[in-house]
């Protein structure tokens, strides 16, 4: 067992914060990374660094293949996830690529570090009556947001949009006259979503009823959603709101908005969209996370004819 130290005496990690803080500069100027994938990768390696420092390395340029080897071992016999060794082993790979460009580093020694294959959870869904229950769940009667909430629900559920990109959603970013909503995802990518006519009316709803006097309520710019005091939404607000009609509605499971992103699509390749239209839509950059869908629908077909086959 390494014997552990004070961290304020230990140079490696004084010189391994100011790199990563530089990395975190280049991640965001030259590589257009998103807020939480910055902030997931800080964390990633201030555990790295850490595991190096207790492992006794004194010197960052001295990091070779077997201290990653061994933070990975470490990682899987703490039980991490595998997703989450491989988004660490990712984070690691391109500081390493990033302290060559730096000088630090002649040679990457993260180079020869094969990435572990990742096991794709398949993501839960909900079914379409389980939706619609969620979708009329806020209620003027007992929510005084109700129509902003009954807005939320419904966008997140006509586009797939992730959270982060519903709460930066603009007002000026939805054309009610060709029912398409602008949208800023990772790395700053934008692109075009449709939208279903049922969400523009909630959106279009919401809008009228907002007070033109709100702080920052003026219905033609700014922050699409606002909170009370008329301040734009936060991500985890999202959260929290679909949790709140989550459980007035009693459905299982762990419902997020991210669950009707997946719902979303999911049910648009069970009706017959292609791939990569999905795919597009999604903001995905690689097919291949959008195929996962793919087997989300077919193990709920499996499910199906199990159930009401006569030889099921």
């Amino acid at each position: 067992m390494v014997a552990s130290r004070n961290p304020s005496d230990s140079s490696l990690l004084r010189e391994a914060a100011a790199h990563v803080a530089g990395f975190l500069d280049y991640l965001q100027a030259e590589c257009g990374l998103s807020c939480n994938t910055r902030q997931a990768y800080a964390l990633d390696l201030r555990r790295f660094t850490a595991w190096l420092d207790e492992a006794g390395l004194r010197r960052l340029e001295r990091l070779a293949p077997r201290h990653i080897e061994g933070f990975l071992r470490a990682d899987r016999e703490a039980g991490r996830a595998v997703a989450s060794v491989a988004r660490g082993l990712a984070a690691v790979k391109m500081f390493c690529r990033y302290l060559v460009i730096q000088r630090v580093f002649r040679h990457d020694p993260s180079a020869s570090i094969e990435t572990p294959k990742k096991w794709h959870r398949l993501p839960s869904v909900l079914g379409e009556e389980a939706v619609e229950e969620l979708l009329i769940a806020p209620t003027p009667e007992e929510d005084v947001h109700a129509l902003r909430d009954r807005a939320i629900l419904a966008l997140l559920y006509a586009t797939g949009m992730r959270a982060g990109e519903l709460a930066t959603l603009r007002v000026e970013d939805v054309n009610f006259d060709l029912g398409i909503v602008r949208v800023l995802g990772k790395g700053s990518k934008e692109r075009i979503i449709p939208v279903a006519d049922a969400a523009l009316r909630a959106a279009r709803n919401y809008l009228d009823q907002r007070k033109p006097e709100t702080p920052g309520g003026d219905k033609g710019t700014g922050p699409l959603l606002l909170s009370r005091r008329g301040r734009a939404l936060r991500r985890e607000d999202l959260f929290r709101i679909i949790r709140k009609y989550v459980r007035r509605k009693a459905l299982r499971g762990n419902i997020s908005p991210h669950t009707l992103r997946h719902c979303f699509a999911t049910q648009l390749l069970s009706h017959g969209a292609d791939l990569r239209s999905v795919q597009e839509m999604l903001g995905h950059a690689d097919i291949a996370t959008t195929q996962v869908y793919t087997h989300v629908d077919a193990d709920r077909l499996k499910a199906v004819h199990k159930r009401f086959h006569p030889r099921g």
